[in-house]
């Protein structure tokens, strides 16, 4: 099984891949949560203009989406200059780039599945909360978020798995530089390229299935717990 043992560059895009679905989907979460609020529970103009806007990179080419990030958050771009010239952050050519084209892409499926719990969550619970003097922020704290957590949980793990598998998003953002920005689809594709890398394109296949199958059995344990809890209390 000799075939089986990846070598330091596949070891490498493997943890890369782990460090920027894990930041891309801690980052975009509150973000998330926000934003599955606002379109689940308030009426404001431009909400539709929003909700169109947020699930944008699902209908575009992920090329279309990484290009435009590009222009936008590359060292030439209006926020990637200015975040560049005043705080040194530099998201282009870099993992962090990575993780910015990965929680863009993700983030349409996290709204949607937080989405989707708030509005099943019964609003008399939450009137009856405000009735008792309990402000908007301490009925979402103690009563809409316990109650949607599973959505919640549901939504990280639908961002972590889109967050592995993006590629043309990323490729076009901040290009595939071995130990940079090379994540498992990168090196996958990079190994279908060269003569004799059908091997590790295997290998690394193999792992991100294994990944993407713990993190799915993971997220249903956890989400009966926390239903079994709400059910208990």
């Amino acid at each position: 099984m000799e075939w089986l043992d990846l070598s330091p560059d596949e070891w490498n895009a493997v943890r890369l891949s782990i460090r920027v679905s894990v930041w891309a989907t801690v980052v975009a979460l509150p973000f998330g949560i926000a934003i599955a609020f606002l379109l689940a529970r308030r009426d404001f103009w431009g909400k539709s203009l929003l909700n169109g806007i947020v699930h944008l990179p699902l209908i575009l080419p992920p090329v279309v989406t990484g290009y435009l990030l590009l222009i936008t958050f590359g060292r030439r771009g209006p926020v990637g200059a200015f975040l560049a010239d005043n705080f040194g952050i530099v998201f282009s050519f870099r993992w962090t780039g990575a993780a910015l084209a990965c929680g863009v892409m993700a983030f349409p499926l996290m709204v949607r599945a937080i989405r989707l719990s708030i509005e099943a969550v019964d609003k008399k619970l939450e009137a009856a909360a405000g009735t008792l003097g309990a402000n908007p922020a301490w009925v979402f704290s103690t009563i809409t978020l316990p109650l949607i957590f599973p959505g919640i949980i549901a939504g990280m793990i639908l961002s972590f798995a889109k967050a592995m598998g993006e590629f043309g998003a990323t490729i076009t953002f901040v290009s595939n530089i071995p130990g940079e920005t090379q994540t498992l689809p990168s090196a996958i594709y990079t190994f279908t390229q060269v003569p004799g890398g059908d091997l590790g394109a295997l290998r690394l296949t193999l792992v991100s299935i294994v990944i993407a199958m713990i993190a799915l059995v993971a997220s249903e344990l956890l989400a009966r717990r926390v239903s079994r809890r709400l059910e208990i209390e």
